[in-house]
């Protein structure tokens, strides 16, 4: 198994990444260098989460290693030449007791030191840490950055995107050199250090992990307490169902404002695209917006026959490449934003209708769960045999609720142990961290499967308390993670970005709570080879011994402020409008969503039944058919007839042909659906110059061009 382990963690690292890029990303339509920037910088961050507890198990067995080889009482260590000395993974000269362990060959090792099942060969960790570690750190401070204005960039030629982003990330790139050069600074001045290279190095390293774990701490003391909480009131049906009332009203807001914005953009780009002729210089960048366009919109844009009429130098004020430069960037964020307000509308109606089902379903005497609307994605077999109606009422109405709560108090369990070993692990004599507890006493039995498991859920659950906050996180719309392929390729840059500051110092703090890392354990043992990466943080004593140490235990105070909602109540005070429970403005909202799903429940089932009576029109119109076809062919041998028999045949065929036309008309007539006077809309097509005008409650007022229509509805 020597490397196999690592392969096998690497290769399933990626498809996970790949996962999730294709949850939240679009393969189809997104660029494919944001794709593969943000596939690379997921997979790195994931791979070091992954790898850590490999890297763990393999130095507590060079530790062991280190630890068992007796040294000889006739050499003296000062006697070896100074080339076989070896330097350990932190950069210190190891012992001789220590070299001769590292070197001594696998059949005089003592027989307690048996190799784990994912040990990785010597000298592999360094080099891959270091390829994983400085290209994520290549990534998220001058790629990823570089790549977002570019993607943002309403810019028709790449010359001209590539200007746009280098100057809008010439404010952000001489930031990230002033901190550089503060620390270089103080270096240069204190006459106890050298500048060297490694020294300079470890410099830069320290910049980016202090810049890291001051935004790490803010975002693990949010999801230390907000993620068991959201699994608790998970169990609560109607709490969940009120705070979908809630969203429901907060969105369509979003949404209206979302459709009136592309309307505002497309009007603007119907503007420019009447003025511009085929001939104009800047016509290639009208037709480049006017291809970002939804269809709808580009098919009444489309260009008449005066618009091949040649250019002539008027004196009209024609759009300059610069406005529409500026028109091209607002057409890409109206048109992905109406997308996605779209497509949240749709899953949150489905969300919505699911827990107004499991609330009628809890009293259901026959334990067999009922959906108001068929699924709308078709079930496979495997979901149609073993989730029948009856499992589905045993787990939405009884089980899941006590898993949810089962789980949320593992969950605060968690939480607590890593607030605990947050604020003591600086401590080594006694040793207060439990996570240094748990590794040290299965470091004493050689337990490396528990040991790669610990480290795993560990680093594993402060991952998702950080990485969940990341995806939660909304900035007015500018940073916006939607699942379903609705994020666009900024909002994936940034959490790539944000995923490789972050992971790093994560990593380093998770190595620091368990003791690994020498600078806080202060043991000459043999270090990880993550660790040795980083550099001996004694160049910054300011750093090691003060921010490193100390900083973290604001986790507590984070952790009290969100568990009283502190954050939440400001954004309300504010004008944000937050889901609290126990204000007037949230029930407001709550019963103006409850109302918006009522009325949506009430469109879809009035299409639904409009569905069945048309389908049972067309089986019953197709049965009438073949009755009709089979007595024709049953009539279509030649016989004598009487004068009467033909009257009365004649008499009954108009008779049923008359029958038959009524009956298609009361078919017809049934099946036309009433007009729904809340609807938001009469109308789908916002361009059409007759349908009506946009009104400030998201509702087209007909305006017709005929005074005498004015009644036709009463």
């Amino acid at each position: 198994m020597s490397g196999a382990a690592l392969a096998i963690e690497i290769i399933f690292v990626f498809f996970l990444a790949l996962f999730l890029l294709h949850r939240y990303g679009d393969f189809k339509k997104q660029h494919k260098l944001v794709l593969v920037a943000t596939l690379l910088a997921w997979w790195l961050c994931f791979i070091i989460v992954f790898i850590i507890p490999l890297d763990v198990s393999t130095t507590i067995y060079n530790r062991c290693v280190a630890s068992s080889v007796v040294t000889p009482a006739t050499i003296n260590e000062s006697q070896l030449p100074t080339t076989t000395k070896p330097t350990l993974t932190n950069g210190s000269t190891p012992t001789l007791a220590t070299h001769n362990a590292l070197s001594a060959p696998e059949s005089s090792l003592p027989p307690q030191c048996y190799k784990p099942w994912s040990y990785i060969p010597k000298g592999i960790m360094p080099i891959f840490w270091r390829v994983v570690y400085w290209t994520s750190q290549f990534l998220t401070w001058i790629l990823l950055p570089f790549m977002q204005s570019y993607a943002r960039s309403g810019g028709f030629s790449i010359t001209g995107k590539i200007k746009t982003a280098l100057i809008e990330n010439a404010i952000y790139y001489g930031t990230y050199l002033l901190i550089f050069g503060a620390l270089l600074i103080y270096v240069a001045v204190n006459p106890n250090l050298h500048l060297e290279w490694y020294q300079l190095q470890t410099i830069g390293i320290a910049a980016a992990n202090t810049w890291g774990l001051f935004l790490l701490v803010l975002l693990m003391g949010y999801g230390l307490v907000e993620i068991p909480r959201s699994y608790w009131n998970g169990a609560k049906k109607g709490y969940l169902l009120m705070k979908t009332y809630f969203k429901a009203a907060k969105l369509m807001t979003e949404k209206a404002d979302a459709e009136e914005n592309l309307e505002d953009v497309m009007e603007e780009v119907r503007k420019v695209n009447e003025c511009m002729k085929y001939n104009h210089p800047l016509r290639k960048c009208v037709d480049t917006i006017l291809r970002k366009c939804p269809t709808e919109y580009q098919e009444k844009m489309g260009r008449n026959m005066d618009d091949y009429e040649d250019f002539e130098e008027k004196n009209i004020s024609y759009p300059s490449e610069k406005t529409l430069v500026k028109l091209h960037k607002q057409a890409i964020y109206a048109v992905q934003r109406h997308n996605r307000t779209q497509v949240q509308w749709r899953m949150l109606l489905e969300q919505a209708f699911h827990l107004e089902d499991v609330a009628k379903n809890e009293t259901s005497a026959s334990r067999q769960f009922i959906h108001t609307f068929p699924p709308q994605e078709p079930e496979s077999w495997i979901t149609r045999r073993f989730y029948t109606p009856a499992v589905e009422w045993y787990w939405e109405c009884l089980l899941r609720p006590w898993w949810f709560r089962i789980l949320a108090v593992i969950l605060a369990l968690f939480s607590a142990v890593v607030v605990w070993s947050e604020c003591t692990f600086f401590s080594t004599h006694p040793v207060l961290s439990l996570f240094a507890v748990f590794i040290q006493q299965a470091e004493r039995t050689y337990n490396y499967i528990y040991i790669e498991v610990a480290c795993f859920f560990s680093l594993f659950f402060l991952s998702i308390c950080v990485y969940s906050t990341v995806f939660r996180i909304r900035v007015f719309n500018y940073y916006y993670f939607a699942a379903h392929h609705q994020t666009d390729a900024y909002s994936l840059l940034f959490s790539g970005m944000l995923f490789c500051r972050l992971t790093p110092p994560m990593c380093l703090n998770f190595l620091g709570l368990t003791h690994m890392d020498g600078s806080i354990s202060h043991q000459n043992t043999v270090q990880t080879a993550y660790t040795s990466i980083m550099g001996s943080l004694k160049v910054l004593p300011l750093i090691a011994d003060g921010f490193y140490i100390y900083y973290p235990m604001l986790v507590v105070i984070l952790c009290i402020a969100t568990y009283f909602s502190l954050g939440t109540r400001c954004l309300n005070l504010l004008g944000f409008q937050q889901f609290m429970g126990d204000n007037d403005m949230t029930s407001d909202l709550t019963d103006e969503g409850k109302e918006l799903i009522r009325r949506e429940k009430r469109k879809r089932q009035r299409h639904e039944d409009g569905e069945t009576r048309r389908r049972e029109w067309k089986e019953r119109y197709a049965t009438n058919r073949e009755d009709s076809s089979r007595n024709r062919n049953l009539n279509s041998e030649p016989k004598e007839a009487t004068y009467t028999e033909m009257t009365t045949s004649r008499s009954s065929k108009y008779t049923r042909a008359s029958n038959r036309t009524e009956r298609d008309r009361i078919e017809l007539l049934q099946d036309s659906e009433p007009l729904d006077f809340n609807a938001d809309t009469f109308t789908d097509d916002p361009l059409d110059s007759e349908s009506g005008r946009y009104q400030p409650a998201g509702r087209y007022l007909s305006m017709s061009k005929s005074n005498s229509r004015i009644f036709d509805d009463v």
